[in-house]
């Protein structure tokens, strides 16, 4: 749990709080109720709304907020910068491709001299998963090929 000094605005863990009046000859507590924290002169600081970035957006802790009286955690977003843009978009791109490379390796028999599969529609459905890095949204939005019947 986190806590507000009300007189400094300062915020810290109820732990080094607790630390913090042992050196200053405060009162040492078992539980940390509301009356208690009125008491001491702190706000028990509460779990405020997550921020919800996009792809290319981070977030982040952002201090503190009051919204209708209570002390909030406050959470904010930020842009990425274009060499961060990248990197996301080259770990999309290897993971579309680790999932397409299993579904090659998955179908790699029905293209045996000896499968009973019928092997033009697997190949088709084949080269349409080898495709996938040319579909224009790639890698974020693709449609993956259907998989065929046996």
């Amino acid at each position: 749990m986190e806590i507000r000094i009300r007189e400094s605005g300062q915020v810290m863990y109820e732990s080094e709080f607790r630390a913090y009046l042992r050196s200053n000859n405060g009162p040492s507590y078992e539980t940390m109720t509301l009356e208690l924290a009125e008491a001491l002169g702190i706000d028990i600081l509460l779990e405020g709304p997550q921020a919800a970035p996009t792809r290319y957006q981070t977030a982040f802790r952002d201090g503190v907020e009051q919204i209708e009286g209570k002390w909030y955690t406050k959470y904010s977003v930020s842009d990425l910068a274009e060499e961060a843009r990248i990197v996301v978009d080259n770990q999309q791109a290897t993971t579309i491709r680790e999932q397409r490379n299993k579904l090659l390796s998955d179908s790699d028999w029905t293209q045996l001299s000896d499968s009973l599969a019928d092997k033009i529609t697997w190949a088709a459905y084949r080269q349409e998963l080898r495709d996938l890095t040319e579909q224009t949204g790639f890698p974020w939005d693709i449609v993956w090929p259907t998989n065929v019947k046996i």
